[in-house]
């Protein structure tokens, strides 16, 4: 079709649109809405799972990690990197990587007066890990760790409550030095943090790094490199600065998070498969009424379009009129519900607070806030595939309008 020809199949399309108002205007709001719950419905949905992943970099994988090859499958300090922590922080801090840091990461059992618990021992330098811990820094009871050398040892409420002990007390940690020997000594608790996620709060125990090396006895060395980029979804540019720093004669590995992971990575990609499918279910049910709607069209106007064929219009400009009809009503039914969707996540872009389900959503590794994540990419993904298909359900009626017989249609009885 020429430009003058689609000019006036458009102009034709939108009066025809509107012959019917109250027919229109109800297709209309059922886009509206079948757009508005595509979009805000996948972006707290995303949210969810945006928060779960997010949590999980902050406390395991990182975006990217470097290990001795075999600390994965015996995360002991028999396992440490083979790279010195001094040698490292030289490669890091002259590779373009913005944010990362090294740890002491080893099981350990803390006892107080009263309990013993299983734990995680981290031995941290709390200024790189500032930028991404897990930890709620202003709802720390005490103070966090100043320094690398700090000798003070932080715990969650939830493991203090456990162990029946409290800021200030003493406790002791045990845990295996190089020499296969128990290393034991007693710490003060110099802080009691809180998390988003209670599992956090029991399961670490957190000492300066520098203190850490000397209670296992391990030098200058350490059970892991950690560093982040800009987004978790795209860690391509990160994990090739690490690769570049890193790996060389030392048998150190690099792993991305997908890698260390899979559980966070399969959750992810499960994800963005769900909105494809959501957006085609939802789809299928305004089709139904899009598809009749455009028949009602066109059995309103058989005798018109047999008029237009007996004049010398086309079939293909009957065809490609109704598809133009049947695409403006798309487009300006998902503008709507599009900016309904905005509207929608602009009052609640601090989130929403769900803490009356806060166990369940702590089981699934989420905090007890959810935050929205409206994605430009699922907005495009929403559209593109409901005008897609609203082209394909507009071929039916639109072909038929184009196939009918001149004298037939405009001899037709109602």
């Amino acid at each position: 079709m020429s430009g003058h020809m689609i000019g006036i199949s458009m102009q034709l399309a939108w009066r025809n649109l509107w012959r019917n108002h109250r027919r229109t205007f109800i297709m209309l709001g059922a886009i509206s809405i079948g757009a508005w719950a595509m979009i805000f419905l996948t972006a707290l949905s995303q949210g969810m799972v945006t928060d779960m992943v997010e949590n999980g970099l902050r406390v395991l994988p990182g975006h990217v990690q470097v290990h001795h090859p075999d600390y994965r499958d015996d995360p002991t300090v028999a396992n440490l990197v083979p790279i010195p922590d001094s040698d490292l922080e030289q490669r890091f801090s002259a590779a373009d990587i913005a944010v990362w840091s090294t740890r002491v990461k080893v099981p350990a059992v803390i006892m107080s007066e009263r309990e013993t618990r299983g734990v995680t021992l981290l031995g941290i330098d709390p200024e790189r890990e500032k930028p991404f811990t897990f930890i709620d820094l202003e709802a720390t009871d005490g103070r966090f760790l100043e320094g690398p050398d700090d000798r003070g040892l932080i715990i969650g409420r939830k493991l203090a409550e456990e162990l029946e002990t409290e800021l200030g007390k003493r406790v002791v940690i045990m845990s295996q030095d190089l020499d296969n020997e128990v290393a034991d000594r007693g710490f003060r608790v110099v802080g009691v943090f809180r998390a988003e996620r209670s599992a956090h709060e029991e399961t670490f125990a957190l000492l300066g790094k520098q203190t850490a090396q000397d209670f296992l006895g391990i030098d200058d060395r350490v059970s892991e490199a950690v560093a982040f980029g800009d987004d978790f979804r795209d860690v391509t540019a990160v994990r090739n600065a690490v690769d570049a720093a890193v790996v060389d004669n030392s048998g150190a590995v690099v792993n991305d998070w997908p890698e260390l992971d899979r559980y966070l990575g399969t959750t992810l990609a499960a994800m963005d498969g769900f909105v494809l499918i959501w957006v085609i279910v939802i789809f299928l049910a305004l089709s139904f009424g899009l598809v009749n709607t455009l028949m009602m069209a066109v059995f309103e106007r058989v005798r018109e379009i047999g008029v237009m064929l007996a004049l010398g219009v086309k079939p293909a400009s009957i065809l490609w009129q109704i598809v133009i009809e049947s695409m403006l009503l798309l487009v300006l039914g998902l503008a709507i519900g599009n900016a309904l969707a905005w509207a929608s996540v602009q009052p609640i872009q601090d989130g929403i607070d769900i803490s009356i389900v806060a166990e369940g959503m702590d089981m699934m590794g989420a905090s007890s806030r959810l935050v929205p994540d409206l994605r430009l990419q699922d907005v495009v993904l929403a559209n593109g595939v409901v005008l897609f298909l609203g082209f394909l359900a507009s071929i039916v009626p639109a072909w038929r309008a184009s196939r009918y017989e001149p004298v037939e249609a405009i001899t037709k009885v109602d």
